[in-house]
């Protein structure tokens, strides 16, 4: 396929990016950097071609389960657009909701049937945390503490920042919540064994214990911005335990984790054990649309029958359940089951982690490792890791940097032959950036 695909001008091209210079604020970006961002103009399959025409494989995307410009998406979103785009879910109501709704139980256990339509990952985090103390204070249980991982991130509100300890998610306002975090006792590298399990869940023990009686633990089973933590095999059955004796509700954040990305459905599906409340977001819409999930078990749900202000949930957004893209995640999961993309990321995520566990040889690089299809490469640093993003960028390899990691996240389509260009490029990046370092020392 040409490079030259997407190409755009290069009158055209400076004038797009003084327009963004100028007007667009940027999430979560440096001021500074706005001028040496990719201008990308289109996207086909895993791959993205910018305004010069230079193609990349996307590896950077948290959200992308079917790829680019997959066409039944596409038409089931235009489709929905044509019949009708959307209404308000507190006034009236939509058949492609429900139809959603039914499908998205059908991949859990029976018992978690109930799901709260949303716009995104962070509305879910909120919604889950309001079910859940509007439940405690219904049923005569009022409860305020959350137990969390330091090194969490479940969202970018007030709320769902304060749950975090990564200092780029604090915040100068009141605390709506009493929070306490617990502190990896092991580095990331000695975390995925099944002899960490218990050493993880005696942190979380002790975390539930001191203190007042928790409401909810709310644990991501893979952290994500925390730095591309796999955590170790039992520590969810451990801890569901855990949560079960204290009387804590258990909530999964699997807003990057749902939808395939991790080799299962759901990455709690790898050991069994359910929560009460689910929260799943990014893979679901595929970046088509804006969309979350918050799936809860039938008898909570029940429980707020007997809320003495309107006898229901009091939380909602006007373009919550949205048609338009509950239509697209129908679509999206359609995609999936026919292709088999759920096995398919087991597999190449399998792959992928064979060929990029060499890079623990090379200098600047700590560790190695991955859960489904979603590969890892921890390196000395946050400044190495930076610097790893921009070297395979000119390699043609989009990826992610969370903390001093990288993260390699390629769309859940992804063929055995890209996975062997994602290992390359990769690789030639780590070992071009670890003779430039060695170059400048040398100086």
């Amino acid at each position: 396929m040409s490079q030259t695909i997407g190409h755009t001008d290069a009158t055209e091209n400076d004038a797009a990016r003084v327009r963004d210079s100028k007007y667009v604020w940027h999430p979560w970006s440096r001021n500074e950097v706005e001028r040496d961002r990719l201008m990308i103009v289109r996207g086909e399959g895993s791959r993205v071609w910018d305004a010069a025409g230079r193609e990349y494989i996307d590896a950077s995307s948290l959200n992308s389960t079917v790829g680019y410009g997959n066409e039944d998406v596409i038409a089931a979103a235009t489709e929905q657009l044509r019949t009708l785009h959307g209404v308000d879910m507190s006034a009236t109501n939509h058949p492609v909701a429900g139809r959603l709704a039914e499908v998205l139980a059908g991949y859990l256990p029976e018992s978690l049937s109930r799901t709260l339509l949303l716009n995104s990952g962070s509305e879910g985090i909120e919604a889950a945390l309001m079910i859940a103390s509007c439940y405690r204070r219904i049923t005569g249980d009022p409860r305020n503490r959350v137990i969390t991982f330091a090194q969490g991130y479940h969202g970018s509100t007030v709320l769902t920042r304060t749950l975090s300890g990564l200092v780029p998610t604090g915040h100068p306002f009141q605390q709506p919540i009493e929070v306490t975090r617990v502190t990896l006792p092991l580095p990331a590298a000695e975390l995925r064994t099944p002899e960490a399990a218990k050493v993880l869940a005696a942190a979380f023990a002790e975390a539930l214990a001191d203190g007042d009686a928790p409401l909810a633990v709310v644990v991501e089973p893979f952290l994500n911005v925390g730095g591309g933590i796999v955590l170790p095999p039992g520590f969810l059955t451990e801890l569901r335990a855990l949560c079960d004796d204290a009387g804590a509700l258990l909530i999964f954040d699997e807003i990057f984790t749902g939808y395939g990305r991790t080799g299962k459905m759901f990455a709690f599906q790898h050991e069994g054990a359910a929560p009460d409340i689910l929260v799943s977001s990014k893979g679901l819409g595929g970046g088509y649309a804006p969309i979350s999930a918050v799936t809860a078990r039938q008898d909570i749900y029940a429980a707020f029958a007997d809320d003495e202000i309107i006898g229901g949930l009091r939380y909602g957004h006007t373009t919550a359940g949205h048609a338009t893209a509950c239509a697209v995640a129908i679509a999206t999961l359609g995609v999936m089951e026919r292709e088999r993309l759920v096995e398919n990321a087991e597999e190449r995520g399998r792959e992928l982690l064979k060929l990029i566990e060499p890079l623990r040889t090379l200098p600047g690089v700590v560790d190695t490792r991955g859960l489904g299809l979603v590969g890892v490469v921890e390196t000395a640093d946050m400044a190495t890791a930076a610097a790893l993003v921009v070297s395979c960028q000119e390699h043609g390899l989009m990826v992610r940097q969370q903390a001093a990691s990288v993260l390699v996240c390629p769309p859940l389509t992804l063929t055995s032959a890209e996975v062997e260009e994602i290992a390359e490029r990769i690789t030639t990046a780590t070992r071009a950036l670890a003779s430039e370092q060695s170059t400048e020392q040398s100086i």
